[in-house]
């Protein structure tokens, strides 16, 4: 027996996927960040950090079969974002001199970051990942078989959805050629998106809390190394962030922006922090009310209907006229892949149970213990796989977030070792998705 994949591909952050044939040439600065070169500081951009496998991937037990998910790629600022960026580096160009030779570049550079879209670098891990779903699932698709795949309406996101799409094709050489089966209406009930809490709040006070805390000796160092500028905290931040975005906005970013050498490897760890904090307090588990996580529980609740093949059931996000048919929602496929954003897959995990946090994250110093890291669970073209494992008669379920296998301490007595879960404990596990988020999803709405 075949057992069936769920693959979640999320588009955190609305990252768009544009052709793989289509990729300009943008070269990343030659200027290499050398301070303790020990240090990948790709690794600690938070929701920026381009993908990379936390663990080396685990093959399951010899006696099980596969069943399997994922999210998308780099792409340029927000609009938002980009305010302070434009902002920062206007006022460091408007100066008369630099004191710090790191700052001379800005006498030549021009900025030309677009907004929102899916940068070539995103476009290519998307079809990398398609690539690598096919070569470590070839055996669960044929023909008739092919994996359903679904998107969130953003552009960005169905850009990803389609070069992961091309990725597994070109990887069958051609020979199994999945397309985008539905377009989920990001105005409408749609699981791949955290829109539909009009209550839940935000982390903005909790960012600014620790903004306050490490940016301030920051501003004051940049601006001493531009006398005039009067760079603000916000401006420092989109400055960090810059180093990330102008890195990626490249095929092959191999060299760091010249941004990146502004600042040092304790300033980029409190900028990653920032990244935690946001994600932890908007929609993790420290969001108010509980008005975060709740916002996963409709994907859950499509994923125990997958690995179960059974009706979805659910009275939170779901479309139910979609789930209900057949054509728009199978129950009898081997691989499923679904493109969404980072603040919904955050969701998600915790709907779960997924990175639980022993403690509140605090404002005021990072937590060396903490179990929250934002870079290894939502970087770009982040992915969370569900592998449904046919073992000796039993079927078990295994979660596998950016390769690292997850302990799913929750599932146990039911398990046959780290991380494998039976399928029948995995599913009465999963209480709060299927009591609708526990009376959580009614506060979206008192």
């Amino acid at each position: 027996m075949r057992s069936g994949i769920v693959f979640f591909a999320t588009a955190w952050l609305g990252i768009t996927w544009v052709l793989v044939t289509n990729f300009c040439q943008m070269s990343p600065s030659s200027i290499k960040y050398d301070r303790q070169p020990e240090l990948d500081l790709r690794k600690f951009w938070g929701a920026y950090s381009p993908f990379f496998s936390v663990q080396e991937y685990a093959p399951p037990p010899d006696d099980c079969e596969i069943s399997q998910l994922q999210r998308h790629g780099a792409r340029f600022p927000t609009f938002g974002a980009a305010l302070d960026i434009v902002s920062a580096v206007l006022k460091l160009q408007s100066v008369d001199a630099y004191t710090h030779p790191s700052m001379e570049f800005l006498s030549t550079f021009e900025y030309t970051l677009g907004t929102n879209d899916l940068v070539p670098y995103g476009a290519l891990q998307s079809y990398e990942a398609g690539t690598a779903v096919f070569e470590r699932y070839a055996n669960l698709v044929d023909a008739d078989n092919l994996p359903f795949v679904r998107a969130s309406s953003g552009m960005r996101v169905v850009d990803s959805a389609n070069n992961w799409t091309a990725g597994f094709s070109a990887a069958s050489h051609h020979i199994y050629n999945p397309s985008v089966s539905v377009i989920l209406d990001e105005a409408g009930n749609d699981t791949l998106e955290n829109h539909m809490c009009p209550n839940s709040g935000t982390s903005d006070v909790q960012s600014a809390q620790w903004l306050a805390v490490y940016a301030p000796a920051i501003t004051a160092r940049l601006n001493s190394w531009a006398p005039g500028a009067d760079l603000t905290d916000r401006e420092t931040y989109g400055l960090l962030s810059l180093c990330a975005f102008h890195t990626v906005a490249s095929v092959t970013p191999d060299s760091l922006s010249p941004f990146c050498a502004l600042f040092s490897q304790a300033e980029f760890r409190a900028f990653d922090y920032s990244a935690d904090l946001d994600k932890y307090y908007n929609t993790g588990y420290g969001a108010a009310r509980g008005l975060g996580r709740v916002q996963g529980v409709g994907y859950t609740n499509e994923l125990i209907a997958r690995l179960t093949r059974s009706p979805v059931r659910d009275h939170t996000q779901t479309n139910t006229t979609l789930d209900a048919d057949p054509a728009t929602f199978p129950l009898n496929r081997t691989v499923y892949a679904d493109f969404s954003h980072d603040n919904t897959m955050v969701a998600i995990f915790g709907a779960l149970g997924l990175f639980r946090q022993p403690r509140p994250l605090s404002t005021a110093e990072p937590d060396a213990r903490r179990t929250w890291h934002t870079h290894e669970m939502v970087p770009f073209s982040g992915r969370m796989v569900v592998e449904k494992l046919a073992c000796g008669g039993e079927e078990y379920v295994r979660i596998l977030v950016n390769d690292a296998l997850q302990p799913l301490e929750f599932c146990a007595p039911g398990g046959r070792g780290v991380g494998l879960c039976t399928l029948s404990a995995f599913v009465d596990s999963q209480l709060y998705a299927s009591s609708n988020g526990d009376g959580e999803w009614e506060k979206c709405f008192s």
